[in-house]
């Protein structure tokens, strides 16, 4: 699963280049197979078309240097792959993920209850079942939650537009008849912008549910 690589605070990457993750990238076009979220029962993962135009796109290098690429919409829709390699050649773990709410911090005290919700087993939110937490799994004592750095960039051939610190942990549901459901609970502070609590509600894909 994509986001078992993601232990570790995460370096700022700069990249020459942006990769083409299986011929994703800015200005492409992504065509979905729906039935990866519709044969699911009672999933909160819904979409209402199969393409997305990617207008966006990120990276996060990890401390043990494996690469996390998004690619985004308008909407903030977000299909992420994990590879080794730089240009995302080996890549062949992808998640796709839809905001599900975003909230700023009413105050320090908000902030930092939220960032004791990220070190619990357990992630429960309104109009959702509750998610078992995916990373530390089988491990119910607390945890301290993910930190990393993304650098998002809007055109391939310019430096990144902003960087955004997150704190960050995944979570996941089982669904019938066999699929999973991911919830990515997250705080993010990009350099230079406001401090917020985004919670994104996501599912796996395989390599033949999606193409560019």
């Amino acid at each position: 699963m994509i986001w078992k690589a993601l232990f570790g605070s995460g370096d700022r990457a700069r990249p020459s280049r942006l990769a083409e993750v299986r011929n994703i990238t800015i200005g492409r076009t992504v065509t979905l197979d729906p039935l990866a979220w519709r044969m699911l029962e009672n999933s909160g993962f819904q979409l209402d078309r199969d393409t997305l135009e990617i207008t966006a796109q990120g990276i996060v290098r990890l401390d043990d240097g494996s690469h996390v690429h998004r690619f985004y919409t308008d909407d903030e829709l977000m299909l992420q792959a994990v590879s080794q390699q730089a240009d995302g050649s080996d890549a062949d773990d992808f998640t796709l993920f839809r905001p599900w709410s975003s909230d700023y911090p009413a105050d320090r005290g908000d902030k930092e209850a939220f960032l004791r919700r990220l070190a619990r087993p357990r992630w429960e939110q309104d109009g959702l079942p509750p998610f078992r937490r995916y990373w530390y799994e089988d491990d119910d004592r607390e945890q301290p939650p993910v930190q990393l750095w993304e650098a998002v960039y809007y055109d391939r051939d310019a430096e990144p537009v902003r960087h955004i610190r997150q704190t960050c942990m995944l979570y996941a549901r089982d669904l019938r008849p066999a699929g999973l459901e991911l919830l990515l609970a997250l705080a993010m502070e990009p350099e230079g912008g406001d401090y917020t609590h985004e919670i994104m509600v996501g599912l796996p894909l395989g390599p033949a549910e999606f193409g560019a």
